[in-house]
């Protein structure tokens, strides 16, 4: 069998100017963990594809073997079929540690505290997985997780993650635009939102036992932020497929909202005519509102936004950075709120 390679230009939203991924990633951290970048080509938005024999995991191998939790650190099968496209703002900067990225979550599902995850998150069973796509839509889908990695080319897309919590990384993600998935389903005329139902299985899932949220737990999207080709709907990061800590088999990432905007272990897509109800938004409406757009002008009410602390980069005496509008990614997103009062929106 046959496998797209990746090729990882850099193209810096600032300059415009294409870099070689040897001056952007650092080897050690990138090459060493993956070996499936060869540097083949330019990428801008969408680049061309590059087709070799590879030798990889087949699509059904690799996510058979995958969703490990992190006491299997670097045995994760590959992701086939991976080509890189779409990159932030936040291209020349060092990639968060692999480590980091796996050990450092949120996903209350398995728990509230950071290690939580990737210590309880090896129950979580991946496959069989079915995502159903419903609501108003004129095809409705209800699809296995083999047609769901069949459904588009994977690409690799480096992607700064804001959390709502004040820290950050960068994080090199597997997958493909939302946008394929949504318009396979056909959107009616009176579709303007998209609402994502996450799993909640308390067998699985320790933390679904506690009240901490109302499960399952549920994000939503306007349309047109849905269909966004930044918006990603994602099965792996580094070149594997998803630790299960980070949302395995399938999550959502959002580069311009806060983390908790990005479902993890998705389970349906229902697109509907008025605005869902998102968790964060029901459990503490003054704290979360449903567009989450990362604004370093408003702050939480209880901490600033205006600064951020990178994992990975010395801890917590590191000197903060500067909190960018939308995460950096002004220039490609801004024009969706034109008009709107974004202290109001939040």
């Amino acid at each position: 069998m046959s496998f797209i390679r990746t090729s990882r230009h850099i193209l810096h939203p600032d300059s415009g100017m294409s870099l070689p991924e040897g001056e952007v990633t650092p080897r050690g951290v990138h090459e060493g963990r993956r070996g499936l970048l060869r540097g083949l080509g330019a990428g801008g938005l969408v680049g061309a594809v590059g087709v070799g024999s590879g030798g990889l995991l087949s699509v059904g191998e690799a996510l058979a073997q995958g969703g490990a939790a992190v006491k299997r650190p670097g045995k994760l099968a590959a992701l086939p079929s991976v080509r890189s496209a779409v990159v932030g703002a936040y291209a020349m900067d060092k990639l968060t540690p692999h480590e980091d990225v796996t050990t450092y979550n949120n996903f209350y599902e398995f728990g509230t505290d950071k290690s939580d995850p990737a210590e309880n998150a090896h129950t979580l069973k991946t496959r069989p997985w079915t995502l159903v796509i419903d609501g108003e839509v004129g095809k409705p889908q209800r699809l296995g997780l083999d047609d769901l990695l069949k459904l588009a080319p994977m690409e690799e897309r480096i992607y700064r993650m804001r959390c709502v919590e004040g820290w950050s990384m960068v994080i090199p993600w597997v997958g493909y635009s939302l946008s394929a998935l949504i318009r396979k389903a056909e959107p009616t005329s009176r579709a303007k939102y998209v609402e994502f139902t996450t799993l909640a299985d308390p067998k699985q899932m320790p933390g679904v036992r506690s009240s901490v949220l109302n499960w399952p737990y549920v994000e939503g999207l306007r349309l047109d932020e849905a269909l966004h080709p930044l918006t990603l709907m994602a099965f792996g990061l580094y070149g594997e497929v998803l630790p299960n800590q980070n949302g395995a088999p399938l999550r959502l990432v959002v580069p311009w909202k806060y983390g908790f905007k990005s479902a993890k272990s998705i389970v349906r897509m229902r697109l509907v005519e008025r605005e869902p109800v998102s968790s964060w938004t029901q459990a503490a409406q003054r704290e979360y509102g449903f567009y989450s757009n990362v604004n370093p002008k408003v702050d939480h009410p209880r901490w600033s936004q205006a600064t951020e602390r990178r994992i990975g980069e010395g801890g917590f005496f590191t000197p903060r950075k500067a909190t960018l509008m939308f995460n950096g990614y002004e220039a490609q997103v801004g024009q969706m709120y034109a008009g709107m009062d974004l202290s109001k929106f939040f």
